[in-house]
């Protein structure tokens, strides 16, 4: 068996064809069940970020595995596969050990040295657990991917070469002023009460704004982290939750908003917001003129528009600019869409005083970013980890075959020690012990070396044949291998994050 990722991500395809392909909770458990299903793969997981797709599986064929998985991301995503194909990345053994462990690390992240994916990696490996679709491989690689991505944390400045992506965006949205003096006394709403969003909530407070409004589908959520903005010893930001339906009312009074929530549709259109800052939304035109606030158009008319009226060009004309151009004046309203698909319409980069950031202009901004020096020394850590990380692999594929070894002859000792009770039967305690420890210490003397020696094989590239020859050459029994195989697979301490 062997490992296989087929993923794609925000190096790989454009935010459009990301936030189509992104995938709930209950697509991945789906999925999961789905691939297990399919012949190539015994195991499987899935990691899926706002920003990347991936699923890993341990495959006994790479060219049926890398159809079947590919097959199954375009089923599940939503996205047909003629159109995912051109998007998607294959990694293979340990090309995709060194890969997950880059993502663990931030390296792969749209900003790089980012730390958040390591409880994404940790939620991946959780949910594989609960849905026992992770075996002894990928427990043992997610595992070993979290201990990487901490000590590259722990050993080096790679934090010092990014941020968290609402860091980065509300730097984005500051446009070069000192994020401190740009949040002092803003009101903030965060839309969402999930983990980036709670993660939002709490960079805001720590940034000093004066007020934060909670607005999330369930209420309970968002009260829950209210509650928590306001434990003792916190930032002392005064904080609420409100409804849902009272966005639109709390938008005409917000100098700020973070959404980032998992619907599949736009949670603010350009005509809510420019109703909130009281410009009419004609989208035959460009900028808006300031007149009475004007009601949201309903969502399939504003569907409709986005496909096939102006949206598309102000969409593609914010794609080339860094942080989206925003009208004449002062910035009123300050966006920060951190959603996947995307919460907030595009179109909104174009109204008199707003300024949007979002996904895709946080990737164009972190691409001119200068990268740290400390990079380099992750990717060394990175590569001497994937090495362990085989040698570790390949070594434990033979242990199996050691142990059925050492039972065998522990079971020949026995035997023979039965036969000479026959054969003496007036052997006292004390010299049928001694006669006992004496041959188990000759044959223990005989196995260790050659044992230790083929444990130092395996480890090397290429040494997966020595457990084939140690079977062959002392004719053992493959179900008591795979008996052990089995005793190690089923330990209730292996692999528990």
């Amino acid at each position: 068996m062997s490992l296989l990722v087929v993923g794609l991500s925000h190096r790989s395809a454009p935010v459009s064809v990301l936030e189509r392909a992104s995938l709930a909770a209950e697509t991945q458990a789906r999925l999961l069940h789905d691939a297990l299903a399919a012949e190539p793969a015994a195991e499987a997981a899935v990691l899926a970020t706002c920003n990347r797709i991936e699923l890993y599986a341990d495959v006994d064929k790479f060219h049926a595995g890398v159809a079947e998985l590919s097959t199954l991301l375009a089923q599940h995503s939503g996205v047909g596969l003629d159109e995912l194909t051109p998007y998607l990345y294959v990694h293979y053994e340990d090309r995709a050990v060194h890969h997950l462990f880059s993502v663990a690390c931030g390296l792969d992240s749209m900003v790089v040295g980012e730390g958040q994916i390591l409880g994404q990696i940790k939620d991946a490996l959780a949910l594989g657990q609960e849905l026992h679709t992770a075996g002894r491989l990928l427990n043992d690689l997610f595992q070993q991917a979290l201990r990487v991505g901490k000590r590259a944390h722990s050993e080096t400045g790679i934090d010092r070469a990014g941020q968290s992506l609402v860091t980065f965006g509300l730097e984005q949205l500051a446009a070069g002023a000192d994020v401190a003096d740009w949040a002092r006394g803003k009101r903030a709403l965060v839309i969402g009460a999930g983990s980036m969003s709670s993660l939002a909530a709490a960079t805001l407070a720590r940034t000093g704004v004066a007020e934060i409004v909670v607005a999330n589908r369930t209420r309970a959520r968002a009260d829950r982290l209210v509650e928590i903005l306001g434990q003792p010893g916190g930032t002392g930001v005064a904080a609420h939750a409100v409804e849902m339906a009272a966005v639109p009312d709390e938008l005409t009074r917000a100098d700020v908003v973070v959404s980032c929530t998992g619907a599949t549709g736009l949670v603010l259109t350009a005509e809510a917001v420019a109703g909130a800052l009281g410009l009419a939304f004609d989208p035959g035109h460009e900028a808006p003129a300031a007149t009475v606030p004007a009601p949201p158009a309903d969502a399939d008319r504003h569907a409709a528009w986005v496909e096939n009226g102006t949206a598309g060009t102000v969409r593609q004309a914010a794609r080339r600019t860094t942080v989206p151009a925003h009208g004449t004046g002062p910035v009123r309203l300050a966006l920060l869409d951190l959603a996947m698909p995307r919460d907030i319409d595009g179109a909104t980069a174009r109204l008199d005083g707003v300024r949007l950031v979002d996904i895709e202009s946080l990737a164009e901004a972190s691409a001119d970013a200068p990268m740290a020096a400390d990079v380099d020394q992750v990717r060394a850590i990175v590569a001497d980890e994937v090495a362990a990380f085989g040698a570790a692999q390949r070594a434990a594929h033979i242990t199996p075959t050691v142990v059925a070894l050492r039972t065998m002859a522990a079971d020949v000792v026995t035997g023979e020690i039965a036969r000479l009770d026959g054969r003496l039967p007036d052997l006292d305690e004390k010299q049928r012990a001694e006669i006992t420890q004496t041959v188990r210490r000759v044959v223990d003397k005989l196995l260790h070396a050659p044992t230790v020696r083929v444990k130092q094989l395996a480890s090397e590239p290429g040494g997966a044949g020595y457990a084939d020859a140690l079977r062959e050459l002392f004719d053992l029994d493959p179900q008591t291998v795979a008996a052990v195989s089995r005793a190690d697979l089923n330990d209730p301490n292996r692999g528990r994050s």
